[in-house]
Parts: C-alpha cells; structure tokens; sequence
C-alpha cells in the first residue's frame, strides 16, 4: 500500500500554552475526536507529559467508531515531545503498517497556529482509509478551533480566566 502523507493548519484564538494544554490533556484528545471516533485511555491518565518515556508504548488505546464499534487498537507511542510546542506520536496501529501524527504548535500574530502533518501506510482499503484519515483530522480541527474559541469569548465575558474542556 501506499503511504499517505498530508497536513492541515488551523489559526485559533488561545495563546500557545492553552493550545499545548488542550493537545495533551486526554480530555482534549477525547473531545477533538467524538463523535466520530471515541477512544480509550487508562482512568487515572490525564495528560501525556515531559515524562513520558519516548519510544515505548504508554498504554493500549481501542477506537470505537460512533463510540460504540470498535475500529482499530494502538499502542499510543511517542516518538519525540518538545514540552509547549510539538509531539510525533508513532504508534503500532493494527490498521496500519506505518503511523506518524506530528503536532506542532507555534505562536501566531493574536493567536496561536496549530498544524498536524500525518504520515501513514494502510494494510488495506488505502483510498478510502486515506480519505477517513484526513475527514476525521479536519473533523478534529473543526472542534479545536471551535473549543478554544468558546474558551476564548467565555473568559471574555466571565473575565477571570476560568475555562473548561467537554468530557466524553
């Protein structure tokens, strides 16, 4: 099968650390991908943080399509973490011969730009699982965007910095 290779950048309103915040918190990670995909973490894991042990597997991690068919099983891995501003996560997939998501989150004029480039070779179906892939990563930046907007005009109107992340 072919590798797939892309990117997608998406502008948002929140200063680098919120954004960072948001990326590692599994909360974060949980509401950028439901509804499509819901995804499974360890109960006492709340982050993925500066000492996570690089190259081996964190936890096991199911994918459950619509929250409730499970899709795929990963062995959450990561490869590099630059605290604040960018992760390679190259996670064993059982749907996948190869996995790279890197985030990198940087400063950006009023707020902060965060772009994800994946790298990654299906075991089967390489069109439509390409496709999948990259409907569900705009999915994700859709909800970023929105999220930490919402953060954004509720710390504007409450004006004491107070936020919170949705929790599936």
């Amino acid at each position: 099968m072919a590798t797939v290779r892309f990117s997608l950048a998406t502008k948002v309103p929140a200063s680098t650390q919120e954004v960072w915040s948001w990326s590692t918190s599994i909360r974060g990670i949980k509401s950028e991908m439901w509804p499509i995909l819901k995804i499974t973490f360890p109960k006492e894991m709340t982050h993925i943080g500066k000492e996570t042990a690089l190259g081996k597997p964190l936890c096991r991690c199911q994918f459950l399509l619509l929250g409730l068919f499970p899709i795929d099983m990963s062995k959450l891995t990561f490869a590099e973490i630059e605290p604040g501003h960018r992760f390679v996560e190259q996670s064993p997939l059982l749907s996948m011969r190869s996995w790279r998501h890197e985030r990198v989150v940087t400063a950006s004029g009023d707020g902060t730009l965060v772009t994800d480039n994946l790298e990654f070779s299906p075991r089967f179906a390489g069109p439509v699982v390409g496709w999948f892939v990259k409907q569900f990563f705009q999915h994700r930046h859709k909800v970023l965007a929105r999220s930490l907007a919402a953060r954004e005009s509720r710390r504007a109107v409450v004006g004491n910095g107070a936020d919170s992340i949705p929790h599936h």
